[in-house]
């Protein structure tokens, strides 16, 4: 909103300062600073409203130290996050832009997923929340509705970069390195020269025209990266700190590759795919990080205020759309690395365990305790100890995946 304003004050009355609301950069750092100030101060607020209301986590007793004073904490704080990153976003970016309403849509749809299972919780008393079944319901539900607005609307685009000869020069003086936009299911292969891979090549046995199938592999893609990285997200969310302070980790990393992405001057720097408008996204994922760090200030350890899965699932599916939106999804498994070998010991531990009761007449363990951060309480490590280390694994793995531009 605060964008059409100032647009309009410039174009009409050559407002003084008003330009700056062009700029991509000054409307990211103002709306990570914005969302880091309503996070961090009216989230005590909420926090203080969700006390009165006794609206406490109810911790069952899973034998870890610290675990029973835990109980009575506020939860479904995740509202602080959705709150503090959709305010800067309606007030800072442009609306019309198709990449900020997915993420919009994304952020409301695991939102209400995400507080109806602690609602059914809280208010309920039923331990279990929302069935399984119902949650992985919606997030099919919303890759199937980003898959098909990414794939079908004209406004996502890609431009390729044009063969040496093919390059001239242009009346402005730069020369043309990308050629039109056009409609593709292509995204970024990392480790690779020609770093590249399109979707709709596996159907290519169907013959002349393959392409235009190409949105049932893409959808499929969709649906499998929300429902994983969502569930990852929420599975993380164990201790103190550790799911917020993860994400924020990522979400950095995700704001510098659509920036990059949506940049034609560093996507030709770089030799990335350039994303026309993606680069929008950026003032959504700084929100989105402002609002992660303003939470951490009452979720570090000791905990004031829990996410609940109002929190958790909301923060994997952005990460998701995000990293499907600039065509980073390939990606994931080592940016979110954290969230993926949290998933991963759940599921080892689960199959060895049925597996060697089916062949043994008796479970086996892998690890103490899954998730994976629960192994590491077992073993008597305190859980700030195990979230810090945690974060420097996470950042090493940014890091990594930054690197990763050029690392062919």
């Amino acid at each position: 909103m605060l964008y059409y304003l100032f647009e309009y004050l410039e174009s009409q009355f050559s407002f003084p300062g008003a330009s700056v609301f062009q700029f991509i950069t000054f409307r990211a750092a103002a709306a990570f600073i914005l969302s880091l100030l309503i996070s961090a101060i009216y989230g005590k607020r909420i926090i203080n409203y969700l006390r009165k209301q006794q609206v406490g986590e109810t911790v069952r007793d899973l034998g870890l130290e610290g675990q029973k004073q835990k109980s009575g904490t506020p939860t479904m704080g995740g509202v602080i996050i959705i709150f503090a990153t959709l305010i800067p976003v309606l007030l800072l970016t442009k609306l019309e832009n198709i990449y900020i309403i997915i993420l919009i849509i994304t952020t409301v749809w695991m939102g209400l997923i995400g507080f109806l299972d602690d609602y059914i919780k809280v208010f309920k008393k039923d331990k279990e929340g929302l069935k399984g079944k119902f949650k992985v319901l919606g997030q099919v539900g919303l890759g199937v509705i980003v898959g098909s607005m990414l794939y079908f609307n004209n406004g996502v685009t890609i431009k390729e970069q044009l063969p040496l000869d093919q390059q001239v020069m242009q009346e402005n003086g730069r020369r043309k390195v990308f050629g039109e936009a056009h409609k593709s299911t292509k995204t970024t292969v990392p480790f690779f020269k020609d770093n590249e891979l399109d979707y709709a090549k596996p159907l290519s046995f169907l013959g002349d025209g393959y392409e235009k199938y190409g949105w049932i592999i893409f959808i499929f893609i969709t649906v499998f990266i929300v429902t994983g990285i969502s569930n990852g997200a929420n599975l993380t969310d164990g201790i103190d700190g550790l799911a917020a302070g993860s994400s924020a980790i990522i979400v950095v990393t995700l704001a510098a590759f659509a920036w990059v992405s949506g940049n034609i001057i560093f996507a030709d720097y770089l030799d990335v795919m350039y994303i026309p408008n993606s680069g929008e996204m950026t003032v959504f994922i700084l929100a989105f990080a402002g609002a992660l760090i303003g939470f951490l200030w009452y979720n570090t350890f000791p905990a004031q205020v829990f996410m609940g899965d109002t929190g958790s699932l909301t923060i994997g599916g952005i990460i998701a759309v995000i990293a499907i939106s600039i065509r980073k999804e390939l990606l994931l498994p080592i940016l979110a690395g954290v969230f993926v070998i949290e998933n991963l010991s759940v599921i080892m531990q689960v199959s060895w365990f049925k597996y060697t009761k089916k062949k043994f007449g008796e479970g086996r363990r892998i690890f103490k305790m899954a998730p994976l951060h629960h192994h590491y309480q077992k073993l008597n490590y305190h859980e700030s100890k195990i979230v810090v280390r945690f974060w420097i694994v996470g950042i090493l793995l940014a890091v990594f995946t930054i690197v990763t531009l050029k690392l062919r």
